[in-house]
């Protein structure tokens, strides 16, 4: 079943894709145009892409502080024996070889991006982890989230252009720093930021059709759950898969409390429905916007009643969990949400995941009450990982959450 549900929602996405070459969304490229490749434009000496500092939340985000080989954190890094990429390792320790995932899969990815550009010419890390002082206080490269790089030729005019490809490979900042080398580094593995989507913690609870609650982790294919439609009504839907599931990561969540004890938690570019006091309209508004004063929506017999925001505070929980229903809605710990995040508008994102309900509903055809029913593993859902991807290309970047997927 699993084979024909991909097939399903690869048909759908590729007939829609062909059959609306003058569409788009706002003002950016038609779904029908083909990306072409783009011509790579140097950095200059001193630039930095993004254009802001490093240790903001639009780069690499704040320093977390100094790991050690005797502390805690130091099981965040992991060697890179990479054979495409030298490293100087002047220390003789292996320190350059150590980083953060996040830093190790972008510093790969730049090696083949530097093959292919300079057929011969290898990628060459200059300084990596430093467990011994020699950079400014605060550097990224004390938790191992920053490398130095050069090319092993060490042919200087090529710098810039390794500056540049060093962005496309997705680290977080790039700044070509000095006549003899790049400056990369990424964001912190436990950063929301450096995470994907809009997620709920494993504690979050959700109600089932026979007014039992159920954790949120616990959802399998066939239940069916509390949410609301359209015009606000309660109803019970399927629940379909998760889009996103983590059961290991920590992260940090926004928590959002009501004066009437209401309490959702949730990530923060995760979608909320909230009302605001100017146009009692209900709109979804990404968790990180919702502000005290401003109403969430909560079962009130058969519907939905507007109750006030009282504060919004952060937490870190282990685990984070996406679910996805029929109806696109869920109320969770008693507060209607969207099943989206990342993407501004809830009815986007709906329409965007119309094939991953129509392969649900065709799978139910051939299955009957058994419709995929399976086991949901860790990881994001490859369609979902399309969307985005899509998603970048097509609309208009500031329709994305900032802290929203990463690449």
């Amino acid at each position: 079943m699993l084979l024909w549900t991909r097939i399903v929602l690869v048909a759908v996405v590729c007939s829609s894709l062909a059959v609306s070459p003058g569409m788009g969304c706002g003002p950016g490229r038609g779904y029908g145009r083909r990306r072409h490749n783009k011509k790579l434009t140097p950095l200059a000496y001193k630039q930095f892409i993004p254009n802001v500092a490093e240790k903001t939340l639009g780069a690499s985000g704040r320093y977390e502080g100094k790991i050690t080989r005797n502390s805690e954190r130091f099981k965040e890094l992991t060697p890179n024996y990479n054979t495409d990429i030298i490293f100087k390792d002047e220390e003789n320790t292996g320190a350059d070889r150590l980083m953060t995932q996040r830093c190790k899969d972008k510093l790969n990815s730049l090696a083949i991006s530097v093959m292919n550009q300079w057929p011969g010419v290898k990628l060459r890390v200059t300084e990596g982890w430093d467990e011994d002082g020699h950079h400014f206080e605060e550097s990224l490269h004390y938790e191992g989230r920053a490398v130095d790089i050069t090319t092993s030729d060490r042919d200087k005019s090529k710098y810039g252009t390794l500056s540049r490809l060093a962005v496309e490979a997705g680290f977080d900042w790039v700044y070509y720093e000095s006549k003899a080398h790049i400056h990369c580094s990424v964001k912190a593995e436990n950063s929301v930021a450096a995470k994907s989507g809009g997620c709920f913690p494993a504690s979050s609870t959700v109600t089932l059709q026979d007014g039992s609650t159920k954790p949120i982790k616990d959802l399998q294919s066939g239940d069916k759950v509390l949410a609301a439609d359209g015009d606000g009504k309660l109803l019970f839907t399927d629940f379909l898969t998760f889009i996103d599931r983590d059961s290991t990561t920590r992260r940090l969540f926004h928590v959002v409390e009501t004066d009437a004890g209401h309490r959702i938690t949730l990530t923060a570019a995760h979608l909320l429905f909230v009302v605001t006091n100017s146009t009692r309209g209900a709109s979804a508004v990404f968790a990180s916007q919702v502000r005290p004063g401003q109403e969430v929506l909560v079962p009130y017999g058969a519907r939905l009643r507007p109750v006030t925001v009282a504060r919004v505070s952060t937490e870190v929980h282990v685990g984070s969990y996406a679910p996805v229903t029929a109806q696109g809605t869920l109320v969770v710990d008693r507060v209607l949400a969207s099943c989206y995040a990342v993407v501004s508008s809830h009815e986007l994102a709906h329409w965007a995941l119309a094939p991953l309900r129509l392969a649900h509903w065709v799978s139910s055809v051939f299955s009957g009450s058994q419709a995929g029913n399976y086991t949901h593993e860790d990881g994001v859902h490859w369609y979902s990982k399309v969307l985005y991807h899509l998603g970048t290309w097509l609309l208009d970047p500031r329709a994305l959450h900032p802290l929203g997927v990463s690449s």
